[in-house]
C-alpha cells in the first residue's frame, strides 16, 4: 500500500507524525506521505519538522514517510510560486487541494494547480475534460478520494482520466487513526469510481514509480 495524500497535527489532522506512520506500519504500507495543509504562512515551517521527522523514523521503520505538502485556498495566481518554494525547501510530494464539490475552492484552482505541475491534484471535482487533458500531458496524478464528500466526484474524474489516460491515485486523505485505507479499501475506491482491476493495477503501478523516483 502507498498512500500520498494525509494530514497530521501539523494541519487538522489527529496525529504526531510517529503515530501516523506507526499506524500505517500495522497495515503493511510501504510508504505514506505527509502533507500538511499549507500556504506561504506555514510552508516552510512543515517541510522543515517533516524532514526533521523523515530523518529520524526512516531507518527505523519498515514504512517510508515521505515529506509532502497540501497547497490548499491558495489563489491560484500563487500555486506555481509555491510549488516551486515547496520543491526548493525539500517537498518530496506537492499536493494541490482540488475545487472539491463540498468546500468553497476558488474557481481555477485546478487549472493553475496542473499548469504548475504539481505531483497530484487532490479531489479535483468537477474536472473538465481540458483540464484532463492538460493533467495527463504534464504527468499530473489525478485523486480518486477515500474521503467522504470528496468522494462524491470519483466517478466523473475517473470517466474523465480513463478516456485521456490521464494518471490516477487512490488516497485516504486521512485526518485521524479510522480514515487509513485498508488495501482491500483502496480497492474498493478504485473499482467503485468505474475502473477495472487492470485499470487499478496500473493505477497502483503508477504510484509506485512516482515514489521509487522520489
Amino acid at each position: 500500500m502507498i498512500d500520498l495524500h494525509s494530514h497530521t497535527f501539523f494541519s487538522d489532522g489527529a496525529l504526531i507524525p510517529s503515530e501516523h506512520l506507526r499506524r500505517v506500519e500495522m497495515l503493511g504500507y510501504e510508504a505514506i506521505a505527509i502533507t500538511d495543509h499549507a500556504d506561504s504562512s506555514n510552508l516552510e515551517f512543515l517541510i522543515h519538522n517533516l524532514r526533521r521527522a523523515a530523518d529520524d523514523l526512516n531507518p527505523l521503520s519498515p514504512t517510508r514517510l515521505i515529506v509532502g505538502v497540501e497547497l490548499t485556498h491558495v489563489p491560484p495566481d500563487l500555486i506555481a510560486p509555491l510549488t516551486l518554494q515547496a520543491r526548493e525547501l525539500g517537498a518530496e510530494i506537492v499536493v494541490a487541494h482540488g475545487e472539491t464539490p463540498v468546500e468553497p475552492v476558488i474557481p481555477g484552482t485546478n487549472l493553475a494547480a496542473i499548469e504548475a505541475k504539481v505531483d497530484i491534484l487532490a479531489h479535483p471535482g468537477f474536472i473538465s475534460e481540458k483540464e484532463v487533458a492538460l493533467a495527463a500531458k504534464n504527468n499530473v496524478m489525478l485523486e480518486l478520494s477515500g474521503r467522504k464528500g470528496h468522494s462524491l466526484t470519483n466517478g466523473h474524474v475517473a470517466k474523465l482520466a480513463i478516456a485521456a489516460d490521464a494518471l490516477l491515485a487512490v488516497n485516504a486523505d486521512a485526518h485521524s487513526p479510522g480514515d487509513f485505507l485498508t488495501k482491500e479499501m483502496a480497492e474498493k475506491v478504485a473499482l467503485g469510481a468505474g475502473l477495472s482491476k487492470q485499470r487499478y493495477q496500473q493505477l497502483r503501478q503508477d504510484m509506485q514509480q512516482l515514489v521509487n523516483a522520489l
